[in-house]
């Protein structure tokens, strides 16, 4: 195969973003907002990195580093850090064994501190030929058409993420069940497993949505997708992050609402 260069984009580590940034690539647009939990004054616990190598892949990185636990911010970094080194290492224009080498890595890395220190990772290849998601934990990927159909949407590693799946449980209850918090993988685990989702095709007006549950916690999917699908890419950032943050300001009955750090990519092609 033939070799590539890659450059990396941005990080955004222990970031407390007031307003989303737009990154313009040559392969489309990246609008990313990182922000510290409402009224927290110790680190935000979320990272998160875009790289854009030479042929026009985008790989968007999302981690959470787990909250309460030691060292949760250093935990995402490292794991935000890791994916991306590995994919500018690569000489290959195949990503998947940098993206996944590089979630193992972060896992060993992650390991070594022996702090018990934990994240998740979310992590999307986008390829001319289609899309791709990669994940540990409950950080998730949605893909979506301008009129709002789901194409894809990953499931949280977690034992309320899998009741949803499986039909056990709606997507209204979840949102309120006291176990929701429960993660059931994360790199930092000797027990870490790497789900890869099935490479989709990609339609000109498609959208993809990349982010910690501080998003997915916060918002409905419907809600989500009304947001996102339509008007500039930055306005629908900041629509979606103001509804996540008053929903963690003030819990209302009957919506969920949960205060989190709150991260997520958005990618649209041009």
């Amino acid at each position: 195969m033939p070799s590539i260069k890659s450059t990396v984009i941005k990080h955004f580590i222990e970031s407390d973003m007031q307003s989303p940034e737009v990154l313009s690539l040559a392969g489309g647009n990246v609008v990313a907002l990182c922000r510290r939990c409402p009224g927290r004054i110790e680190p935000n616990d979320d990272s998160a990195g875009v790289v854009e190598t030479e042929n026009g892949a985008i790989v968007l990185i999302v981690a959470d580093g787990v909250g309460g636990g030691p060292m949760g911010h250093k935990a995402s970094s490292i794991a935000v850090q890791s994916v991306s080194e590995s994919v500018l290492d690569s000489k290959l224009t195949d990503l998947r064994p940098a993206i996944l080498d590089g979630i193992e890595s972060a896992n060993r890395e992650i390991l070594d501190l022996g702090v018990g220190a934990a994240t998740t990772i979310a992590v999307v290849e986008i390829q001319e030929h289609g899309v791709r998601g990669y994940q540990v934990g409950d950080s998730q990927t949605v893909i979506f058409g301008q009129r709002g159909a789901i194409k894809w949407k990953s499931t949280p590693h977690s034992p309320v993420g899998y009741a949803v799946e499986s039909g056990l449980l709606s997507e209204s209850d979840a949102m309120r069940h006291e176990e929701r918090h429960i993660v059931s993988n994360l790199v930092g685990s000797r027990e870490m497993h790497i789900e890869i989702g099935p490479v989709h095709r990609m339609s000109q007006r498609d959208t993809v949505i990349v982010g910690t549950d501080g998003l997915f916690d916060n918002l409905h999917f419907d809600e989500i997708i009304a947001l996102g699908r339509s008007g500039k890419p930055v306005d629908r950032v900041a629509k979606l992050a103001k509804l996540a943050t008053s929903r963690m300001s003030q819990v209302v009955e009957g919506q969920p609402g949960k205060p989190d750090d709150l991260t997520f990519l958005v990618y649209n092609r041009r």
